[in-house]
């Protein structure tokens, strides 16, 4: 029997409520329903120090971030667009992530990670790009179905409950498709991560002609 895979989702924002959390929740959701274990960072909750490159032992709650995230199988990172990039809480964030260059293998070698974002005007994109740069820079790899959420505000209420059925659609398919690939990647032992993950957008395309993306 296949082992349970482990999706840690960081991201949200200091504020609360937040669009971002929401929409992290609803892709983490669908990964469990996948099959999998998740595990939820919220930066509004998390109270992380700003990340010192001169620490070499982070408190607990760095440790615990950085831990989980080191485990994981897949994750999902979601954050707001601010001034055409993520929030300073979700890169400080990831900043902490450094701490993980002395293990074998480095940072999140070979993970898989799916990328939000959501933005009060017309542009989400931005964000998802800014991250997917970090992904690299970690040496994972991003599923190609990314979700941008343009005009944040009409898609989730004052709650954070979402209103839009088709970007619900698409968080879902977000989630379910970093199990999936993340599911691959365990299994196999794939010699070609970067072939996989290019396959995936076989998904994006089917999707998109079903009418969920």
């Amino acid at each position: 029997m296949a082992r349970e895979l482990q999706i840690v989702g960081i991201g949200g924002s200091v504020a609360a409520p937040s669009r971002s959390l929401a929409a992290l929740q609803l892709a983490l959701e669908s990964a469990r329903e996948a099959g999998a274990r998740t595990t939820l960072f919220d930066l509004h909750q998390l109270e992380l120090p700003i990340y010192d490159p001169t620490v070499r032992a982070p408190g607990e709650a760095a440790g615990r971030l950085i831990e989980e995230a080191y485990r994981a199988d897949g994750l999902l990172w979601s954050s707001p667009l601010y001034h055409g990039t993520i929030s300073g809480a979700l890169k400080n964030a990831l900043d902490w992530l450094h701490l993980l260059d002395d293990r074998e293998p480095p940072y999140l070698t070979d993970k898989v990670i799916g990328l939000i974002s959501t933005a009060g005007g017309t542009q989400g994109l931005q964000a998802a790009n800014t991250m997917e740069f970090v992904v690299r820079a970690l040496r994972a790899w991003a599923v190609p179905y990314v979700v941008p959420v343009a005009q944040a505000w009409r898609v989730f209420d004052t709650e954070g409950r979402i209103l839009d059925e088709s970007v619900a659609g698409q968080l879902r398919l977000l989630g379910s498709e970093v199990v999936r690939v993340a599911g691959l990647f365990a299994s196999t032992g794939l010699d070609d991560p970067e072939a996989e993950c290019a396959r995936a957008s076989e998904t994006v395309a089917a999707a998109a002609a079903a009418g969920v993306g």
